[in-house]
């Protein structure tokens, strides 16, 4: 893996994170064309670069982190379901990350969702709403619909997105709480990932392995900054029928890579 790759992967990271297309999907995608999926370091990386990710969002909404105690209560309530069934179903979980198919196929079928939800919520006739219109327990309810993007391809941002216009949020406001509770989840996520990467013997970054993730974090900060602003003001004034032909595609690609026999000694379960 080169810094070439690096920056590559950061931007793919930057992009798809906060948007409701799954970043598991276009990793595969791009450290596949690259020809560096099979690389340890490649697991390791494309995890540690959601640091970067996370930091566009407290830089965004640094305000919205110090407006009350009942934020956090919310945020809370969100975070603790994909805790208790991230830990019950971890092995499950771990068995799905090794399947490209059931990616592809999470992927496309999320699609379908995305080409009916603007019909379904009604987006042009919801009054606007805000974060503080969102209710402890709709907040929980918010968070069991992330549980859901435990399965790879389906896309944390896409299931908590829905997860908030079921709650009879705004298309604007369900995106934005997506973004919040992307920070504690990520974070947590992340430490873990990298934890269990340096207790399985993982050993020490070298000085190349440390400019590398230096400067994926710094491109998927930058990256991330740029998707959030642009799919918020896309998201208002399109909704999410495009999301829904491209979730289409890129499932389609990663079937027929598969079908091809690209990931074969690929350990998928790094995404």
């Amino acid at each position: 893996m080169n810094l070439l790759h690096a920056i590559v992967l950061a931007i793919i990271e930057g992009l798809t994170e906060f948007l409701p297309v799954s970043s598991t999907g276009h990793m595969i995608i791009g450290s596949s064309a690259m020809g560096i999926a099979s690389d340890p370091f490649v697991k390791v990386f494309t995890v540690a670069i959601q640091f970067g990710a996370i930091l566009s969002v407290l830089v965004l909404y640094w305000r919205r982190f110090f407006q009350s105690t009942g934020f956090y209560v919310k945020l809370l309530a969100a975070f603790l379901p994909a805790v208790f069934f991230g830990l019950l179903f971890k092995k499950v979980i771990d068995h799905l990350l090794e399947n490209v198919v059931v990616v592809g196929l999470a992927l496309i079928a999320g699609g379908i969702v995305f080409l009916f939800l603007d019909g379904v919520f009604e987006r042009r006739s919801q009054r606007d709403t805000g974060v503080h219109d969102i209710t402890i327990p709709g907040a929980f309810k918010i968070g069991l619909f992330q549980v859901i993007a435990m399965v790879p391809g389906v896309s944390r941002s896409a299931a908590t997105i829905i997860g908030g216009l079921t709650q009879h949020l705004s298309p604007k406001t369900a995106a934005e709480f997506s973004f919040f509770l992307a920070v504690p989840t990520m974070f947590a996520a992340t430490c873990k990932s990298l934890w269990d990467y340096f207790k399985a013997g993982g050993g020490q970054f070298s000085e190349n392995d440390l400019v590398l993730l230096a400067a994926g974090n710094v491109v998927a900060f930058i990256v991330a900054l740029i998707a959030i602003k642009g799919f918020i003001r896309f998201l208002t004034s399109n909704g999410f029928k495009i999301f829904g032909y491209y979730r289409i595609v890129a499932g389609l690609i990663i079937l027929l890579l598969w079908s091809l026999g690209y990931f074969e000694g690929v350990d998928v379960g790094s995404f």
